[in-house]
């Protein structure tokens, strides 16, 4: 069944790519710990979280090998075994190998892709629209989930791209990181395509738009899926008085995770502050950091390994048994 916007509902976690003891150094190959890869997709999947994406910025699809990211997906995918959708993080430095690598991660079990724009150079309105379009032609029939992060992609898709964007039938969804366009491109897009916020910012925006904020995308499954399937339970029920107070623990969780509460400061370190917070969670041996992205100001590793810890205590209160299925 060929995935469209209404299929995507829930919390959409985006997983990392646990590393092997040696994967800091510059000779290592095959770095994907696939053992606690398999784990870490296991216990992901039975809290119940509804849809996994891989190797976005964390999941360190800049530094993975082609041959490791393929035995990456292959992995999460025979672990999945259908219970969810999959959906491959497939950025790269240029159309074409955008499209060749979607193709074959697309034949390796992935039920959808998960795409930013190339980021060498920024992209102007145009050459979004050009880039996701042409994505399209090339694939037709594979769904597509924007991945919009001003920081890594030199800038924000416009509202009118958005616009643009969804009467594209490919594109079904987009990972948003928030602020003040939000609520514009969320009524842009309409029914078409999924706007999916940050768990932290669904609670409010489902509030408002209920028939059209369905899902939240979640870098934190793999430090505690299960207060996460919970906000995403209660916001599914319309329960707000539930869906406020997790949402409450969890911003308290995140509260020391960005720099000075600095997301630009985060944002340059966000692998090894990653790898920090999800060590320090106890769900998954995240392993090493790939080169060239390996160390961070130690004040800012020790805010995400107290936010991994703040974690933790939220895993340990909410019982996997407790929300699943």
């Amino acid at each position: 069944m060929k995935l469209t916007a209404e299929n995507i509902t829930g919390v959409v976690g985006i997983v990392p790519s646990p590393a092997t003891p040696d994967a800091e150094r510059w000779d290592a190959e095959n770095t994907v710990n696939l053992d606690e890869t398999a784990k870490m997709t296991e216990a992901v999947v039975a809290a119940g979280v509804d849809i996994l994406m891989t190797t976005g910025t964390f999941g360190e699809c800049a530094t993975l090998t082609w041959p490791e990211l393929q035995s990456l997906v292959q992995c999460v995918t025979d672990t999945v075994s259908g219970r969810v959708p999959v959906f491959a993080g497939v950025t790269t430095l240029n159309t074409r190998d955008t499209i060749y690598r979607g193709r074959e991660l697309m034949r390796l079990g992935a039920d959808g892709l998960f795409v930013g724009r190339p980021m060498w150079l920024p992209l102007d309105d145009n050459g979004t629209v050009r880039f996701y379009r042409d994505l399209a032609e090339a694939m037709p029939g594979v769904p597509l989930v924007v991945y919009d992060n001003p920081d890594a992609f030199k800038g924000k898709i416009s509202t009118e791209v958005y616009r643009i964007l969804a009467d594209i039938p490919e594109v079904i969804a987009a990972k948003h990181v928030g602020g003040p366009t939000l609520e514009k491109d969320l009524e842009a897009v309409g029914s078409n395509m999924r706007i999916l916020p940050l768990e932290k910012d669904w609670f409010a925006l489902a509030q408002r738009y209920p028939a059209l904020a369905r899902a939240c995308w979640s870098g934190a499954v793999a430090c505690a899926p299960a207060p996460i399937v919970a906000l995403g339970r209660a916001i599914l029920n319309c329960d707000w008085k539930r869906a406020e107070e997790l949402t409450n623990q969890i911003l308290w969780a995140m509260e020391p995770m960005f720099p000075g509460g600095d997301l630009s400061r985060f944002i340059s370190y966000s692998i090894p502050l990653g790898h920090a917070r999800f060590r320090t969670a106890g769900l998954i041996d995240p392993g090493p950091c790939r080169p060239p992205y390996l160390d961070a100001p130690a004040d800012y590793m020790a805010g995400s390994e107290e936010c991994g810890r703040r974690w933790a205590q939220l895993q340990h209160r909410y019982p996997v048994k407790s929300v699943s299925g």
